[in-house]
């Protein structure tokens, strides 16, 4: 029975900590969930809860209602950077924690607005960490490393939302619900931190490519002279 009511003071304590600061976001045709990470009146949520919506409103549980809009978005790491209009009229941000320090069993308190529920608390622990997840903007493709899996309940409008640890510090960005007792969220750690300031900055990230680009190119003489052939690979005798 103590076991019990230490594991329920715990979420408790969590559930009081973020649940104000956690935001439904609302675009027109979708919706999910917006963490405070800023006094400024910055928000991160989940790209693909936004799409190519450009402003939207964040209501948060104490009803206060405030515009936002959409500074940048990086589909290929599922997260968005929003900013409100009253920077003044929300609450202090969450607490940063480190993804990275996490490990399997911890226990985890996930803070969200599911099917349009707000301020809806569900617990459970990491299940496992390192996951990839598979992301796409237009002919990009890209793999989110090191994504938290956890069975605390997710569901759709979670998205966006706040994975917290034991100490109400927001190690995870929910993103996908990937099966019954299944959920996936975007690791908060030095990664995500330098995507949230590119997309303040810049309004997008860039990303460096590496790859092998051909070209048709005329055959070396000697080359030629040895093969028969002047044109190409393949050229008749």
């Amino acid at each position: 029975m103590d076991e019990l009511d230490s594991y329920s003071r715990t979420v408790s304590a969590v559930a009081a900590e973020i649940t104000g600061r956690v935001a439904a976001v609302r675009t027109g045709r979708s919706s999910g969930s917006a963490v405070v990470v800023d006094a400024d009146g910055v928000l991160v949520t989940n790209a693909h809860v936004l799409g190519d919506a450009r402003r939207g409103r964040a209501d948060f549980v104490d009803g206060t209602q405030v515009d936002v809009t959409v500074v940048g978005t990086d589909p290929l790491s599922d997260l968005a950077v929003l900013r409100a209009s009253r920077p003044g009229d929300l609450p202090p941000p969450v607490t940063l924690g480190d993804a990275d320090q996490l490990v399997v069993g911890q226990l985890v308190v996930a803070v969200g607005n599911p099917l349009g529920l707000a301020g809806s608390v569900t617990a459970g622990v990491v299940s496992a960490l390192g996951r990839a997840l598979p992301t796409r903007s237009g002919s990009a493709g890209r793999v989110v490393e090191d994504v938290i899996q956890t069975d605390a309940a997710l569901n759709p409008g979670n998205s966006g939302g706040a994975l917290a640890d034991s100490r109400a510090r927001l190690v995870g960005i929910n993103t996908a619900v990937a099966g019954i007792g299944l959920g996936l969220a975007v690791p908060v750690n030095a990664t995500t931190r330098r995507i949230v300031a590119a997309l303040l900055a810049d309004g997008r990230v860039r990303r460096a490519y590496l790859g092998v680009v051909g070209s048709p190119a005329p055959v070396p003489v000697t080359v030629a002279a040895r093969t028969a052939g002047a044109t190409g690979c393949g050229s008749p005798r």
